[in-house]
């Protein structure tokens, strides 16, 4: 998916621009990270719980030799692109023991959602799935970018949030969501983010998602070229 950010890109295309470059992550557009990051007061949560491991950042999926890094935000509409083209490719390297799939999940975009913090609140269900059916983790995800919102909407409630993961077997996770400590630490795992250093990686920091790395290099192609894509890869 050529990568936007998200805000600007509206207005160049409203002036007749084509491309806003940019010199990080996948492909020339994405949703900017140029808004700051929300801070909770909640303690953090530690160690590790199902697939998250929060010390490090991330949610685990598969074990294989190489590491495939997806820095995302939710209600971002072209993180919604990349995985409707290449998240079956990425499900299917978890599956055939080729990848570990390590997801981020952002929260930049919380003030595009009416105060609901719906970035924050959509990471935290997605990490009590994980938490609590790992084997759920691609689904849940799959689920959240097939009821993605609007940008400037409300996002979708919690509830919505909880039988969205029931609808996959997933045991009730609104306990989980309503104790706010995986919201808190998806706002902290954005501000490492967006502050840098990428540990092994060719670039310092996330400046718009998706950005994707394998192996630490940044895929800087179209996301919505499923072979560049898989090309990609296959050779990194």
């Amino acid at each position: 998916m050529p990568r936007r950010r998200s805000t600007l890109i509206r207005a160049l295309t409203a002036a007749g621009a084509a491309v806003l470059a940019i010199a990080i992550g996948v492909g020339v557009a994405a949703c900017s990270t140029a808004g700051s990051a929300p801070v909770s007061t909640v303690p953090l949560p530690t160690g590790t719980s199902g697939a998250v491991h929060f010390d490090d950042g991330y949610i685990q999926v598969g074990s294989g030799p190489k590491t495939v890094d997806v820095y995302f935000d939710p209600l971002c509409p072209y993180c919604q692109e990349f995985e409707l083209t290449n998240g079956a490719t990425l499900a299917s390297a978890v599956s055939d023991g080729s990848i570990t799939l390590r997801l981020h999940p952002l929260t930049f975009l919380d003030p595009s959602s009416n105060g609901t913090a719906y970035s924050s609140r959509a990471a935290a269900a997605l990490t009590c799935v994980a938490e609590t059916q790992p084997d759920s983790t691609l689904d849940y995800l799959g689920a959240l970018y097939k009821n993605q919102p609007k940008e400037g909407s409300d996002g979708l409630t919690d509830k919505k949030l909880v039988s969205m993961a029931t609808d996959l077997g997933v045991p009730d996770i609104s306990s989980c969501i309503a104790t706010g400590a995986n919201q808190a630490w998806a706002q902290s795992i954005t501000r490492r983010a967006l502050a840098g250093p990428i540990k092994e990686a060719d670039i310092t920091q996330i400046k718009g998602t998706p950005t994707v790395l394998v192996n630490g290099i940044s895929y800087a192609g179209s996301i919505t070229d499923e072979k560049a894509f898989a090309k990609f890869l296959d050779s990194h």
